[in-house]
């Protein structure tokens, strides 16, 4: 897989999306958090999705340009109506607002509705965790319906992911998971090619679990909850979490929508500082010999490597990103080619193949 310098590369992103129609701003948050996500490993949601972000600016589907609107703001909570802005510049201006308020009031909210795809979250904690602070985020689609209910078969939630992530006096703790087994974007693009679910990840429209993703593209079944078919409703559960918390709070979410339509995200986000608790050196004493007493726990034998902490390998990989080039698919390569001769954009060196 090719490599490219960091700056570059964010040169690159960001010039492709002012030349598609986003305003300096906005490409280059989104261009930061694209690349943050090849970075840390979540090749589905970093520069993979450039192609389709282009593609929604020239539609209309994603505004490129303007602000939010600011639908509610109490000091330690606010809300935000999206209007279909980037989620990558939506969910940074959240999370640098609540950073700058936590301060004052120890835990600081916001809902953010109307927002276009947020990218990974995994790729914003640094914001938070490096200025010694915690934060929670997460996304829900009203707009979209892939997953059923546990026990049922009609589609009515999203994978719902909810990160959070946590200081210590080294690397951070960073945890981000998704409420059903697998995400929309791995099971659109493993039926694209023919693969099939390691596991019965999936549900068919009639209700038996199934191995084949082209059964929820393409034959209208279900990605199932975390959990799968014995233990599901724990993902269930936390898929209610994550609607409720996005959409309630916001004011709009599926009660407003009659039916799956275009893109519109429903966020959450939490910024918390331990400083307003016990105090910073108290949370990270804590953290720090949680995140060591996982670390030098005896692996299991099925356990090919050591234990690790949510966030190491992102750290990891993070850290050979920095060192050796930010990787990139070929195929994702070619298809942002495509857009840079029509953009008259010229493309990145690569460090090595």
């Amino acid at each position: 897989m090719p490599r490219f310098d960091r700056a570059a590369l964010l040169s690159f992103a960001e010039t492709l999306l002012i030349r598609g129609g986003m305003e300096a701003d906005k490409a280059s948050a989104t261009a930061e958090v694209l690349v943050e996500g090849d970075m840390i490993g979540h090749e589905t949601h970093g520069l993979q999705l450039m192609h389709w972000y282009l593609e929604c600016l020239a539609d209309g589907s994603l505004n490129g340009k303007g602000s939010y609107e600011v639908v509610a703001d109490k000091g330690a909570g606010f809300v935000w109506d999206g209007r279909l802005l980037p989620g990558a510049w939506l969910m940074s201006q959240a999370i640098e607002q609540a950073m700058e308020r936590v301060g004052d009031h120890g835990i600081v909210g916001a809902a953010i509705r109307n927002s276009h795809h947020t990218c990974a979250l995994s790729a914003y904690m640094r914001k938070a965790t490096d200025r010694g602070l915690i934060v929670q985020i997460s996304v829900s689609n009203p707009a979209a319906a892939r997953v059923a209910p546990y026990g049922g078969t009609k589609p009515v939630l999203t994978p719902n992911p909810l990160a959070m992530g946590f200081p210590t006096s080294g690397d951070p703790i960073l945890v981000d998971v998704s409420a059903s087994i697998t995400t929309t974007t791995m099971t659109q693009l493993m039926a694209k090619r023919g693969e099939r679910y390691p596991e019965k990840w999936g549900l068919t429209a009639d209700g038996e679990p199934t191995d084949d993703p082209r059964e929820i593209t393409e034959h209208g079944g279900t990605m199932m909850p975390l959990g799968g078919a014995l233990k599901g409703h724990k993902g269930y559960g936390m898929a209610l979490i994550v609607d409720l918390l996005g959409q309630g709070l916001s004011g709009k979410g599926r009660a407003n929508t009659a039916q799956p339509g275009p893109l519109a995200q429903s966020a959450f986000i939490q910024v918390i500082d331990p400083d307003f608790f016990a105090g910073l050196g108290a949370f990270t004493e804590q953290s720090d010999w949680l995140a060591e007493a996982c670390r030098s726990n005896p692996p299991a034998p099925w356990n090919k490597g050591p234990v690790r902490v949510p966030g190491d390998s992102a750290t990891r990989k993070r850290a050979e990103a920095l060192r050796d080039g930010v990787p990139v698919a070929e195929n994702d390569i070619a298809r942002m080619a495509r857009h840079a001769e029509r953009l008259g954009v010229p493309l990145p060196q690569a460090l090595s193949a």
